[in-house]
């Protein structure tokens, strides 16, 4: 299928905020302003998008004014529509999507064909979420325990960050050669951050995103007098546990089982818990190592707490 550009982000499945873009567009020197833009826009966005797929020419009967990001950048590159998909399931939103074309709209056919494909790769992303968590060899970039910040203007535009940062971005999103790490994960907090003080949207300004080895950080945003503040660390256990359990599919019985078994329970505590046999713990502990590919308590919980 045919088209001019794209931008395609995962996601986190909680709050929805955007992190480790690919993106290949005709506007990218001016990423941040694109991001804030595309966070502002009500029209189409992935958060309240009830459809799978929904165009911009078909939303807005042909009139693409209605757009704000389409008005304040997108007509200055000619795009004539865009087809966004949202790859979401009940566990939460992995993904989201945009095609862009130039010069044509895409037809109800091609709409179609997209919708088809979007329970098979929101399935996939969700998996490949779930293996993340195994624990690896592979290097992460360094060691990168505590937090770093990174300072936004009002236009997103990067005003400073501490020493540390640097590592941490490269890490999310690889830059070429000496190249200055792309903060966009950065932008993404940050402009979640301004559609709340827009009423545009009211996910927290929070994401959590795969660092590599097994590593997940957590960057939030905070309004500061002059600017936005960007904090980057380590996710804490139950901010990992959540996306674990929301990755593997587990009902909200089994990631209270998970919960209770990352305290330090035995079975027969859990099941006290619970208020249930220690057959059904037993059972539904079993039903949790299909869905994770866990072989064993032991391995599930390293899963659990990471590197």
């Amino acid at each position: 299928m045919a088209f001019d550009a794209f931008a395609w982000l995962l996601t986190d499945p909680e709050s929805e905020v955007g992190t480790a873009p690919i993106a290949d567009v005709p506007c990218l020197p001016e990423l941040p302003r694109l991001i804030r833009l595309k966070y502002a826009t009500p029209l189409n966005r992935w958060t309240s998008q009830p459809e799978l797929v929904s165009t911009l020419a078909k939303t807005t009967n042909g009139d693409l004014e209605r757009s704000l990001m389409w008005r304040e950048m997108l007509r200055e590159h000619d795009v004539t529509d865009i087809a966004s998909m949202v790859f979401r399931d009940r566990f939460g939103c992995w993904a989201f999507l945009d095609l862009w074309r130039i010069g044509s709209t895409f037809s109800e056919a091609e709409i179609h064909s997209l919708a088809d494909a979007v329970g098979v790769v929101t399935t996939a992303l969700r998996r490949c979420a779930l293996g993340t968590f195994r624990r690896s060899d592979a290097p992460v970039g360094g060691d990168r325990q505590g937090a770093a910040v990174v300072l936004l203007r009002n236009d997103l535009s990067l005003r400073a960050q501490t020493a540390d940062t640097e590592a941490y971005l490269r890490a999310i999103v690889p830059a070429e050669g000496d190249r200055p790490a792309i903060p966009a994960a950065a932008y993404n907090v940050g402009a979640q951050l301004l559609a709340i003080e827009d009423h545009v949207d009211a996910h927290p300004p929070t994401v959590r995103a795969h660092l590599g080895g097994g590593a997940w950080i957590t960057l939030r945003a905070a309004r500061l007098d002059d600017g936005i503040a960007v904090t980057i660390e380590p996710s804490t256990s139950s901010e990992r546990l959540d996306v674990f359990c929301r990755a593997g599919g587990l009902t909200p019985r089994e990631t209270e089982l998970v919960n209770n078994l990352t305290t330090g329970a035995d079975t027969r505590a859990v099941a006290a818990e619970m208020f249930l046999s220690v057959h059904t713990v037993q059972d539904h502990l079993k039903a949790i190592f299909v869905k994770t590919g866990a072989n064993s308590r032991r391995e599930l919980l390293a899963c659990c707490a990471g590197p």
